[in-house]
């Protein structure tokens, strides 16, 4: 596939689509699907050539509870944490359809996400969002769109998941890559 023309994102909000979201993240994400924890968007990202056609599939869900190099980086207490931890949004899926080559795409989608995101999100959950974060595979992905898109690495991972707590997982650690949302957000998420 060549040029792609504009590129729009829609928030997935019917049955139909949400059939169809499911569907392209579980047969290609090499994650598949799984229901996110909290809060959450999908979107389907369509480009308008060379005819309307959707060319990939992201999630935005509710952050990681810790991440020692986000909190490090942010420079929060426990307590903010607490506190403002619900204007920080994960991109926790990020599919890019197998079929659909198209150089810069993922860059340029992250940043058609950045200016959309904000004010979709506020919509749905009453809260402003501050701050982007992933976490990408090492041994799978170098990260390339994000820091494109200019994300920040910020560390990695310790290779535990959300359930480890309650049991030792020894799982792939992953980069932590941040994107600010507004100038101000490290300032604002420090605010007790």
């Amino acid at each position: 596939m060549g040029e792609l023309g504009a590129l729009s994102l829609e928030p997935v909000t019917d049955a139909r689509d949400h059939a169809w979201w499911r569907e392209l993240v579980g047969r290609y994400h090499y994650l598949g699907y799984r229901m996110p924890f909290g809060a959450h968007v999908r979107y389907l990202a369509f480009a308008s050539e060379p005819e309307r056609a959707v060319v990939a599939a992201l999630q935005l869900s509710s952050p990681a509870w810790r991440l020692a190099a986000r909190d490090q980086w942010i420079g929060w207490d426990d307590e903010t944490r607490e506190k403002n931890l619900v204007r920080v949004v994960s991109n926790s899926r990020f599919l890019i359809l197998p079929w659909v080559r198209v150089k810069n795409l993922a860059s340029r989608l992250l940043s058609v996400l950045a200016g959309r995101l904000a004010g979709d999100w506020e919509a749905r959950f009453g809260t402003e969002p501050l701050l982007l974060e992933t976490m990408v595979e090492r041994r799978r992905f170098r990260g390339t769109c994000y820091r494109a898109a200019n994300w920040t690495e910020v560390g990695e991972t310790a290779g535990r998941g959300r359930m480890d707590r309650h049991m030792r997982f020894a799982l792939a650690k992953k980069r932590v890559l941040l994107y600010p949302l507004v100038p101000d957000a490290v300032r604002r998420l420090r605010e007790a």
